[in-house]
């Protein structure tokens, strides 16, 4: 019998990809010239991927083998080509390569990645037609959505570690709310690279974007992002205002026992959950870098922000989303360094609004009215009015929450410097285009003056003298004065005015004492303020303590006066005391005070350094997102 040609191999324990074999006949380097057969590479990429292998494969590399070179190039060129399903495996392949190699630590980091991706020689044309394949692949939006996402994928690795600013040119097509908030996140990268040493092309562009439909994509895309956030604060602990029910009705008139019981659900209180809310926000909050680079940058951008509407998919305006998302921010923001971050970048975002006058005019205009869900996760609460109101309104509510929930020994003055100065610049505007507002202002001055018995309080905390306390102290002292001063022009009733003035009788002990406990502050302030008093014949007023002082001492020489004269027990009733306050309005002479309705306008060069800080957690962020895609 002819014995066969035919020889048989034993059978493998276990099958391979055949892209896997691939992978080791290129890394090997068996074959010299085999990363120049063209068969080779079109076998290469007519398979796809296994991303797994190739990850272990790339990790295994050395900077000097120059077979990742030629890997870069051809799947460049392919995607150039635009074949399918070639050039879809060809992104995929750069997506993994790059978040592997960028990833690394090198000796020389910028030269080795260089060298790995493209060689020194080679590096501009590289990556010129790297950009220009890019470019080419979003223009053409032949494979819309997947490739979309393996640009901006892979735009948020090179960004990640290189940011090279000649990729300014590529443009994005903006349709899906998923790639535009990526899309924003990349931008914000790309526009925060080195833009405080270098002209930045990119942050050119957000000024020259003019496009109103792909602005409105974008705002949409954000509110989309902002509501997911606010979510996973939600999900751990559920605080919507609970409605009147027959149950809350009878509690509240004292007939509790007659409410009929239902079985209670336990509730794992806030307490117990510090370490999950200390994770908080989502990595995906790194889109608010691009927000703010948008904000500052482009004014069209903010006015669609502020008076977009929602899709018919969504049930919240992009601004309400926000602006819910930044009260949950800033009600946790004591919890982490990174929360407290965000939050201080969510307050300049909202402080550019408010120092440009037409746009502070479309925050506190009567017809622009938004329902925000404010966070309710923690005592003390605001009371819930779910109408529609001017955005102002619930701006003023955040920050009222802000500083009621952030209180520490430790304070975070950076946070309270933002804070009330946001205070100061709504109330300097409300003051100045004499706008009345309808608000719970007795819960702004009660925060505010319970606010000053903190400081004093833990005043020994700020013993060494800390360079930032008088950034706190002059707009916290104008926006009381402020109030006194200018009320009538923005409170909605004269009964306001009265509770303001009522309150700092009761602060009276207080108002002194923190003059002098703050006095080395207050003289530093005094000098720099630039506020100037007229001679006044009730004494004089060097500053705005000294205002608030003498008009809570002239207060209480009336109520000292009419006890004299039998008409006061030793304890009056607020009614009594509101009725002579509003007498001795007569009497009362303020003196005329300068500067307290002026703030310094923001300087993006004053926040550099923490404007840096957000932008390398915003990196980390984005490195996080990368992994968990």
């Amino acid at each position: 019998m002819e014995v066969s040609p035919l020889t048989q191999h034993e059978r493998p324990r276990s099958f391979e990809p055949k892209i896997a074999r691939l992978y080791d006949d290129l890394f090997r380097q068996e074959d010299e010239n085999l990363a120049d057969s063209d068969g080779f590479w079109r076998e290469f990429f007519l398979l796809k991927p296994d991303k797994l292998r190739l990850k272990q494969r790339l990790n295994d590399l050395q900077p000097d083998d120059h077979e990742t070179q030629q890997l870069f190039s051809r799947a460049v060129q392919q995607i150039r080509v635009g074949t399918g399903p070639m050039d879809e495996n060809a992104l995929d392949t750069l997506t993994v390569f790059l978040g592997v190699i960028l990833a690394k630590r090198y000796t020389n980091q910028s030269a080795d990645i260089i060298a790995i991706v493209a060689g020194l020689d080679e590096v501009d044309p590289v990556f010129v037609e790297f950009a220009t394949a890019l470019e080419g692949v979003i223009r053409s939006g032949r494979t819309g959505k997947k490739h979309d996402l393996f640009y901006v994928n892979m735009l948020m690795k090179l960004v990640q570690e290189t940011s090279d600013t000649r990729l300014s040119t590529l443009p994005c097509r903006l349709h899906p709310t998923e790639i535009a908030s990526k899309t924003l996140l990349v931008l914000g990268l790309l526009a925060n690279y080195n833009k405080f040493e270098l002209r930045n092309l990119y942050r050119l562009r957000l000024e020259d974007f003019v496009n109103e439909a792909t602005i409105r994509r974008i705002v949409l895309a954000l509110g989309v992002s902002m509501s997911k956030c606010r979510d996973h604060y939600v999900a751990l602990q559920e605080d919507i205002a609970e409605g009147w029910t027959l149950s809350s009705t009878l509690n509240y008139i004292g007939l509790g026992v007659l409410a009929p019981t239902r079985p209670g659900t336990p509730v794992q209180r806030i307490d117990d959950k510090k370490e999950d809310f200390g994770d908080l926000p989502d990595p995906s909050v790194a889109v608010l870098l691009g927000t703010y680079d948008f904000t500052i940058a482009n004014k069209v951008f903010c006015f669609n922000l502020i008076s977009s509407v929602a899709d018919a998919k969504l049930t919240e305006n992009p601004f309400s989303a926000f602006l819910s998302f930044t009260s949950y921010l800033l009600h946790h923001a004591y919890r982490s360094s990174r929360a407290t971050m965000y939050g201080l970048l969510n307050l300049l975002i909202l402080r550019i609004m408010v120092e440009d006058m037409a746009l502070c005019k479309s925050l506190c205009d009567p017809e622009t009215t938004t329902s925000v869900r404010l966070c309710r996760q923690r005592q003390p609460f605001l009371p819930a009015n779910p109408t529609p109101r001017p955005p102002v309104i619930p701006i003023l509510n955040i920050l009222i929450d802000t500083v009621n929930h952030n209180l520490r020994r430790h304070l975070d003055v950076q946070l309270y410097i933002s804070t009330v100065g946001l205070i100061h610049r709504i109330l300097s505007y409300l003051a100045f285009t004499r706008t009345r507002l309808s608000y719970h202002w007795s819960l702004l001055w009660q925060t505010l003056l319970s606010f000053l018995r903190f400081l004093i309080t833990y005043a020994s905390d700020f013993a060494t003298r800390d360079p930032e306390l008088p950034n706190l102290l002059k707009p916290f002292l104008a926006t009381l004065a402020l109030a006194v001063t200018a009320g009538e022009s923005f409170l909605p009733d004269p009964g306001a005015y009265d509770d303001l003035f009522y309150k700092l009788v009761e602060a009276s002990d207080f108002l002194t004492r923190f003059k002098k406990t703050f006095a080395s502050y207050i003289d530093h302030l005094d000098g720099t303020v630039g506020i100037q008093s007229a001679p006044s014949t009730s004494g004089p007023a060097s500053g705005p303590i000294d205002l608030l002082i003498q008009v809570s001492a002239h207060y209480h020489e009336l109520v000292q006066a009419e006890r004299d004269k039998g008409r006061l027990g030793n304890n009056p009733s607020p009614r009594e005391v509101s009725k002579i306050i509003r007498q001795g309005y007569e009497t009362l002479n303020l003196p005329s005070m300068e500067g307290l309705d002026t703030w310094d306008r923001f300087k993006e060069g004053e926040e550099r350094g923490m404007l840096k800080r957000a932008a390398r957690v915003a990196v980390e962020d984005s490195k996080r997102l990368m992994k968990s895609a």
